[in-house]
């Protein structure tokens, strides 16, 4: 049997100025003040000495101290210590410091002295050091949350839902006054304009989609609400009181909360309260069909996926009451399985035997310029070959306090072809920029955030693999995760509208026709 070397047993580390003044200090075993200032004061005489080592042993302790720009890291263990050790570790410390001060001067080490201490905290405990690496640390000390982040995304989520039905209701109530007052009587219900159906589901609210909700990275919907002004002179038509009180307290909770509230005159029968700024592409087409797909992607850096989900919306907007009611012919080549769910209001069985999209109500149109989803999809594997872009990322030690990094990416649907594509490598910090090698495409390296981006307007068949080289100090772990981001025009899952026909003759519609598909969260971990 082979007795086990003891681990070091560490004293106080500290940073120092070259005139020996100490900026900061942190203790991992008790000591006293005097103990401390002593072993600190006797420091810069034992450096006049002349040696030219990065330790200095005395007859109870050594130091070990490494020279930051205009500062010593200096740590002072018991002469037991593993010296290999010691010097690990010194290391460890002297990369931490540059993460929070990037000119290294005393003010700036003063202002983050509380994240640098509890950064060493995560180095050494109870005088003893822990098996962590610079990333680790990292993210120790901004405490990430998987949690915190779902619970955040909830909470988002709820309030996002309540300021939408927050507008339904503003929207319902003036619309019941401005009805009454054209008409001399109360209003009607709150259901709004046609298209409930017998599910007693409606079509009629103001929210664009069914289900969950997409939203374009190239194209963001901004409302403001037009509040109906007062009529001059007298008026013999019925007032609805209480409920013009409630329209101004909910103008003025929309006012508090940062929307934009527009005091006009009361629209016409046929106009929308709601104004849209115009998106980047403008379509004049009486119909207008609009195919959303995102992917979420949690990828192995050694290979296989965690997961892969895609899902789809499919949007209609008619924007000429003529055309109202009308049938789609959608186009479907999936095979990789996609699960179809059509909107309650849209006639299911029509749907299953031709592809139609129709409603069940035939005699009843689709809303008047209003976004509403009519299918939702969506496709979930673990399966590597469904991947849209595979990314190879290679780091391996260089034998110099670096690494020797290799990325590649593949194209791996060649039906695909993706367009801004950004591939975004994290870099270790406090080492300098990368050294770059061979580079398909474009790079730029972010040395705030340090970041590294490889970038490629387009990414299809006839471009459908590149590489990157580059070298830098760091750990293998330094450069995960990688993230990924892309938008295409092309269906991931090949669906598509092939056809608009009015419902009365059969006679077919002129109509725009628009996909995108966009990452939410693609990374390779």
């Amino acid at each position: 049997m082979i007795r086990r070397p003891p681990r070091s047993t560490l004293f106080p580390y500290t940073t120092l100025f070259r005139s020996g003044k100490a900026i900061i200090s942190r203790q991992f075993v008790e000591m006293t003040k005097v103990r401390i200032e002593g072993l600190l004061a006797a420091f810069p005489k034992l450096m006049n000495s002349g040696k030219q080592h990065t330790f200095v042993e005395t007859e109870s302790v050594r130091y070990v101290y490494q020279p930051l720009e205009k500062l010593y890291m200096l740590l002072i263990t018991t002469k037991a210590s593993n010296i290999l050790e010691d010097l690990e570790t010194l290391r460890l410390f002297s990369r931490v410091v540059p993460e929070y001060c990037k000119n290294m001067e005393e003010s700036e080490i003063v202002d983050n002295a509380f994240n640098i201490i509890f950064a060493f905290d995560e180095i050494v405990a109870l005088g003893y050091r822990e098996s962590v690496n610079l990333a680790q640390i990292r993210t120790f000390v901004e405490m990430d949350s998987h949690e915190e982040k779902v619970y955040q995304a909830v909470r988002q989520t709820q309030e996002r839902d309540a300021k939408i039905k927050m507008r339904e209701k503003a929207k319902e109530l003036q619309r019941a006054r401005q009805e009454a007052s054209k008409r001399g009587v109360k209003g009607p219900g709150f259901g709004g304009m046609g298209f409930s159906g017998s599910s007693g589901s409606s079509f009629s609210t103001p929210t664009p989609v069914v289900g969950d909700t997409l939203s374009s990275p190239d194209q963001i919907t901004i409302k403001s609400f037009s509040v109906a002004s007062k009529p001059s002179g007298s008026s013999k038509a019925m007032k609805l009181g209480s409920k013009g009180k409630d329209v101004d307290s909910f103008v003025d909770q929309l006012k508090s909360e940062g929307e934009q509230v527009i005091n006009a005159t009361i629209p016409s029968k046929g106009s929308s309260a709601m104004t849209k700024v115009a998106p980047a592409i403008q379509h004049t087409e009486p119909v207008q069909m609009r195919i959303e797909e995102k992917i979420t992607l949690l990828a192995k850096r050694d290979g296989g996926i965690d997961n892969l989900e895609v899902h789809g919306l499919v949007m209609i907007k008619v924007t000429d009451e003529n055309f109202g009611r009308i049938q789609v012919q959608l186009d479907n080549r999936d095979e990789k399985g996609i699960q179809l769910q059509t909107h309650p209001n849209i006639d299911k069985e029509l749907f299953k035997s031709k592809q139609v999209i129709g409603l069940k109500n035939p005699a009843k149109p689709f809303p008047l310029n209003t976004d509403v989803g009519v299918l939702k999809y969506r496709f979930q594997t673990q399966d590597e070959s469904f991947l849209p872009l595979s990314i190879n990322c290679w780091p391996s030690e260089n034998g110099q306090n670096g690494c020797d990094v290799n990325i590649e990416y593949e194209l791996e649907q060649e039906n695909m072809e993706l367009n801004d594509v950004l591939i975004s490598i994290p870099l270790p910090s406090g080492v300098g920029g990368p050294l770059i090698g061979d580079c398909d495409g474009e790079y730029n390296h972010d040395s705030r955030k340090n970041i590294l981006t490889w970038s490629h307007p387009v990414i299809d068949v006839g471009n459908k693999s590149g590489s990157l080289e580059f070298s830098i100090g760091g750990h293998p772990d330094d450069f995960f995760p990688v993230n990924i981001s892309f938008v295409s025009k092309k269906s991931y899952c090949d669906l598509r509208v092939i056809d608009v026909v009015l419902l009365d003759g059969g006679n077919p519609v002129k109509f725009s026709n628009e996909t995108v598909f966009y990452v939410e969260r693609y990374e390779i971990v």
